[in-house]
């Protein structure tokens, strides 16, 4: 695969400038670049090595020091294949292949009788690293002093969740199957639960927002490839007022709030954002570049997740760019709101990945240029 011609424009890739640059995006007042950023679970790194470090090497303003000195090739701490954990909530994880994520197979709630005498974990004892509560497991006191560092050398700091903070915890806990019935027949437990979760949701928040980080990081894939799986009045009824309760107080004491969402999500991206998200990490194919600027472009940052469904793993070089350059025309603007983010699985050839680095570094002064 070529390599772009192009002349390359500096960017100061220091701590202060990448969180003065984020947060000018995110607040729409005109950043030097829209944030691009590359990320792949352990089974990428598994598959590419050192060739995956060299790439990274080579595109600086796309990958930060820690993503490149993270050579834990055959050690990483989690995700082994034909392994099986149990979380905090003591739901069992089980996992079927090397370095890509499990899938609950044993719930504790599956049924309702268990739920009297179900309690709940303490969400102020330990956390995993982030984007999720996995091993290896730190303090709180740990954390705190992380973040003083952080702020000390004047990074971006941010709490999180662990990743399917709400919905999916729900049918973690219930099975998706039962859940999907629970949201037909509203059983008196299903407010209960909701609430439940929603506790030990905010006691974790509130210890975050006690550090005072810049952004408070949620994860919860919401939608199905077309559609919510649920009536959007039902999740409007049971999910909404829960994510609002959230968002409120971290916007309440001064944090941005970043939601992921795997999915179709059109249905609820407005009440997501009128429920305090500032911003909204989506997919771009699913949800569909047009409709995402109608309901989303100048409302909340956009944190555009690029296809990594079929464009990625099989597209060309040709057909990734203008990809990008349609989502940076189509959701950018001078002002800011935008942010480009890929998950890269094994299934995407290096050259690929390659090919996606150049043309992030190609494009992500776009609109500083003019």
């Amino acid at each position: 695969m070529e390599k772009v011609l192009y002349e390359k424009v500096p960017i100061k890739k220091t701590e202060k400038y990448n969180k003065d640059n984020f947060l000018r995006t995110v607040e729409m007042r005109e950043p030097m670049w829209i944030p691009c950023s590359v990320f792949w679970p352990p089974a990428t790194w598994y598959k590419y090595r050192y060739e995956l470090r060299d790439l990274m090497i080579r595109h600086p303003s796309i990958f930060t020091e820690s993503q490149i000195h993270n050579l834990n090739f055959d050690n990483f701490p989690f995700w082994h294949k034909g392994t099986e954990r149990v979380d905090e909530w003591g739901c069992v994880w089980h996992y079927l292949y090397e370095g890509l994520e499990g899938q609950v197979k044993i719930h504790p709630l599956e049924d309702w009788n268990t739920f009297k005498s179900y309690k709940p974990p303490d969400p102020l004892k330990m956390i995993g690293p982030p984007p999720d509560s996995r091993p290896p497991l730190e303090s709180w006191d740990d954390i705190s002093g992380r973040i003083k560092k952080a702020k000390r050398q004047e990074q971006l700091t941010m709490g999180y969740l662990p990743h399917g903070c709400m919905f999916q915890r729900l049918y973690y806990l219930r099975g998706f199957r039962n859940l999907m019935l629970d949201f037909v027949t509203e059983p008196p437990q299903l407010q209960e639960l909701v609430d439940m979760v929603l506790d030990y949701n905010l006691k974790m928040i509130n210890k975050w927002l006690e550090m005072d980080v810049d952004v408070m990081l949620f994860g919860d894939d919401i939608g199905t490839q077309t559609r919510l799986p649920i009536n959007p009045k039902v999740f409007r009824k049971y999910l909404i007022p829960a994510y609002a309760k959230m968002f409120r107080i971290c916007r309440e004491a001064g944090a941005h709030v970043y939601l992921h969402s795997d999915g179709h999500i059109m249905e609820v991206a407005e009440d997501l954002i009128n429920a305090g998200v500032t911003i909204l990490n989506l997919q771009d194919r699913v949800n569909g570049i047009d409709n995402i600027a109608k309901v989303c472009k100048g409302r909340v940052c956009i944190d555009l997740d690029i296809d990594r469904q079929v464009l990625l793993p099989f597209g060309t070089y040709e057909e990734i760019e203008n990809h990008v350059r349609e989502a940076i025309t189509k959701l950018g603007s001078k002002k800011g709101g935008l942010m480009l983010k890929a998950d890269c699985y094994p299934d995407v050839p290096l050259a690929n990945i390659e090919a996606l680095c150049q043309i992030l570094e190609k494009y992500q002064t776009y609109y500083s240029n003019q």
